[in-house]
Formats: C-alpha cells, structure tokens, sequence
C-alpha cells in the first residue's frame, strides 16, 4: 500500500512507484472520482486537440479548399 503525506497546501507527492505504474509524467493531471463512498485517484487522459476537427470537412462540403484554409488561419 502506498502513502503520502498532505502539505500545509493540500499537496502530495506521488509515490514514485504508483508514478510509474500509471504512467504519469510531469504535467499530467490526476482525477479525484467518488464511488461507493471512497475516492479512486485516475490518470486523466486529454483527448486529442485534434478530436474537434473529426467530420470538420464533412460539413464543408463543396466548400472552395483555399476559403477552408483561410477559415482555419483565421483570415475570413
């Protein structure tokens, strides 16, 4: 079992051990969830910031390709 102390901040430090073994690295975020009265601790894992653009050209159909790309660039 692993422990870690609470700072006068609130903060912790992450065993290196259970680090490891959820694959964090500097910079990851952790979820605090709540099941069944206790909290499970999660890596959070981002989508990619390229999921918003699936089905993007979809709807662009049509659509002159050098007007999509002036879009995208911010140049409307």
């Amino acid at each position: 079992m692993a422990t870690a102390k609470v700072t006068s901040k609130g903060q912790i430090t992450v065993p290196k051990h259970v680090r490891a073994k959820l694959g964090l690295a500097p910079g990851d975020e952790l979820e605090f969830v709540e099941e069944e009265g206790r909290f499970v601790i999660r890596k959070r894992v981002r989508r990619s910031p390229f999921d918003r653009y699936l089905g993007y050209l979809a709807r662009k159909r049509g659509q002159d390709p050098d007007d999509i790309v002036r879009e995208l660039r911010g140049h409307e």
